[in-house]
């Protein structure tokens, strides 16, 4: 299982949001694969993403470039990679795979469309894990159109009353929904939330 498993929405809205978690098996292989992680989101940099960072030190809006790729720990860490469109992500794949640095790759989104980008690189998945959804008190849960802001960040570390404030900020002027969203995104510590796709999220929830 993954913290990137659990995002919500609408099937248009998650067509835009393809999370890549590339990490060592602990224990097993992340002696000295620090340097394998760095050229993971070195590779990550040439094709666009909207966010990455280092599980175990921070995302690129909190911490800067720079600073993720100076800091991976020597032996191991679990890093991020998000792109907004099924074209980066699969340069991306391309590239990853011809890189073979013999690490752990895991690729969320909407399963048809990271199925296709396997299929154009050759490569055939051999798991899938599905979401079963949220159970339990569920009213007493934020709307689904903040939901879908929140679940992007898979360690709760972006609230729904932060959601709700940068709504209001964008709705009075006071700030754009892009930068909005990139303020959201440096509160989730991995790098895993999307700001391209929050922007629009934003956007939408401002109108209400």
């Amino acid at each position: 299982m993954t913290h990137t498993l659990h995002r919500s929405g609408t099937e248009e809205s998650l067509g835009g949001d393809f999370v890549f978690l590339y990490m060592p098996a602990f224990g097993i292989n992340n002696i000295d694969s620090g340097p394998k992680l760095r050229q993971f989101l070195e590779i990550a940099q040439r094709h666009n993403p909207v966010s990455f960072g280092d599980g175990f030190h921070g995302n690129v809006f909190a911490k800067g470039r720079e600073n993720i790729l100076n800091n991976i720990k020597k032996d191991g860490s679990v890093v991020h990679a998000v792109f907004d469109n099924e074209e980066d992500a699969a340069g991306m794949l391309k590239d990853i795979k011809e890189a073979d640095l013999g690490l752990s790759l895991v690729v969320s989104g909407i399963f048809d469309r990271v199925k296709g980008i396997c299929q154009k690189n050759g490569i055939h998945r051999h798991a899938a894990t599905y979401s079963l959804g949220i159970w339990g008190k569920t009213e007493k849960l934020p709307p689904d159109e903040v939901l879908d802001v929140i679940t992007m960040c898979g360690h709760g570390m972006v609230s729904a009353g932060r959601v709700n404030f940068m709504a209001d900020e964008v709705r009075a002027g006071r700030k754009s929904a892009e930068d909005a969203a990139k303020e959201l995104a440096s509160q989730c510590d991995c790098g895993i939330f999307n700001p391209s796709r929050a922007a629009k999220l934003l956007t939408a929830l401002a109108k209400k």
